[in-house]
């Protein structure tokens, strides 16, 4: 994993020098349920995104919580950070250094972490349509349960995000991610819909589909997730 390493130290200065030069927007999302009475439920989902722009690079980080509890059981726990560096090239193609670490106590891997670089092209890219890819290599280390064992193994990375405004008050999106080596390919994608409130406030519906390749028996390889959101335009 000391490639890995490398890339890490390195994505992470580049970000902490963004910070010092330019401002940060971004949009924070939230969504949950708390129910009393017969069943107690408590379920809470955060999603932050932030990202600036200084010349040639621009930058993205960003976290994430799902967290479901019925009666004092807890049923879904996860938490994913990611960051990403970019250096344009010309107004269509630029080069990328991505860094991804999940933790998530309901699949057979305590966490994955990655770190990849590689080449993005914006196919298009105006006010109203935004749609790009990523293609790239790079490094992953995971620990599995219920043993704990880990494994590091190279990986090929790619990417397709695609956002569309369908009125100005109304957005779509879908974001997919594939991060496939040896070991595991795993295949994150993203659908959803915000409708603005107002200059900052939306609600929004995002469906999310989670899979790996190579899971123990009696685990499921897809995970599903609907929520409902509060959208927050900073």
């Amino acid at each position: 994993m000391r490639g890995a390493g490398k890339i890490g130290f390195v994505a992470a200065g580049v970000l902490a020098a963004g910070t010092a030069s330019a401002e940060w927007t971004g949009k924070g999302t939230f969504g949950g349920v708390l129910a009393r009475g017969n069943t107690e439920t408590e379920t809470i989902n955060l999603n932050v995104d932030v990202q600036n722009t200084i010349d040639r690079w621009s930058h993205k980080a960003g976290a994430s919580l799902l967290r479901t509890v019925t009666d004092s059981v807890t049923s879904a726990d996860r938490w994913e950070l990611r960051g990403e560096s970019r250096y344009s090239l010309d107004e269509r193609s630029y080069l990328f250094g991505a860094l991804r670490h999940e933790d998530d106590s309901f699949t057979d891997f305590r966490y994955q972490a990655t770190a990849s670089g590689g080449y993005g092209y914006h196919f298009i890219n105006t006010e109203r349509t935004k749609f790009e890819g990523q293609i790239g290599a790079g490094f992953r280390q995971t620990e599995r349960r219920p043993d704990g064992e880990k494994s590091d193994d190279a990986i090929a990375r790619g990417a397709i995000n695609y956002q569309h405004k369908l009125t100005d008050t109304t957005l779509i999106y879908d974001r997919f991610l594939v991060e496939s080596g040896s070991d595991n390919t795993f295949v994150q994608n993203a659908l959803g819909i915000e409708v603005k409130i107002n200059d900052t406030f939306a609600l929004g519906l995002d469906y999310a589909v989670r899979h790996n390749t190579d899971v123990l028996p009696g685990t499921d390889k897809t995970d599903q997730v609907l929520t409902a959101n509060l959208v927050y335009g900073f």
